[in-house]
């Protein structure tokens, strides 16, 4: 028997972090937030290359081989100029090539004996995982994850304006979906939720519902 794997794929700041994070508590998954690899990458970057801000791939590669395991628990990952770097180097070939394989062998593995992998990204359903068992896609309303956004980093203190947030997704959006390298896009077959207008617990009795009528149908 294979484990199973769900594949949580949307924008930023949609929900899918959360929703990810939650239905892996409640099954029993290991989780993986794939992001935070993209945006380990990005704050190496940062760091090895402060003065650079033309990032080639070969600076990126070094990037990826100075992650440790201390530089995925930096709470610098959250920050704005992390975010737009992780996107800029999420766009690059090698770096994904780099990556996808530490994803694949999570989704096979999954760490401390789970019964099962959620992976959350942006290329899980499409690229990582296309057979996984279930493909989530979440999104919403640009405006409506601007100031989810925004409310969430002056959560942490950090300054937040709402137009350069919305800029900033709106720049992420673009460059996500028309990358030639595994864009920003829906698996043919993964249930697309919207929620603009659904709070957490709303999203999460959709995905349940979507994950027990899909084992229903294989039973």
């Amino acid at each position: 028997m294979t484990t199973p794997v769900i594949a949580v794929d949307g924008t930023a700041a949609s929900g899918k972090g959360t929703l990810a994070r939650r239905l892996a508590r409640e099954l029993g998954y290991a989780y993986l937030d794939t992001g935070l690899l993209y945006r380990a990458t990005g704050f190496m970057t940062l760091s090895l290359y402060p003065a650079r801000e033309d990032i080639t791939e070969e600076l990126a590669l070094e990037a990826v081989q100075a992650i440790s395991p201390e530089t995925m628990e930096n709470p610098a990952l959250r920050d704005e100029e992390t975010t737009q770097r992780a996107s800029k180097v999420a766009a690059m070939p090698l770096v994904r090539a780099a990556l996808i394989e530490q994803q694949r062998n999570f989704a096979k593995n999954p760490p401390e004996g789970a019964g099962g992998a959620i992976l959350d990204g942006r290329d899980i359903g499409t690229v990582i995982c296309p057979n996984a068992d279930h493909k989530i896609y979440v999104d919403a309303d640009v405006e409506i994850r601007a100031a989810r956004r925004v409310k969430e980093l002056l959560e942490r203190g950090d300054e937040a304006i709402h137009a350069r947030v919305l800029q900033d997704m709106r720049e992420r959006d673009a460059r996500d979906s028309s990358r030639s390298v595994a864009p920003l896009v829906p698996a043919d077959d993964a249930f697309i939720m919207d929620t603009t207008r659904m709070d957490a617990n709303a999203a999460f009795a959709a995905a349940l519902e979507f994950i027990s009528k899909r084992n229903e149908s294989k039973a």
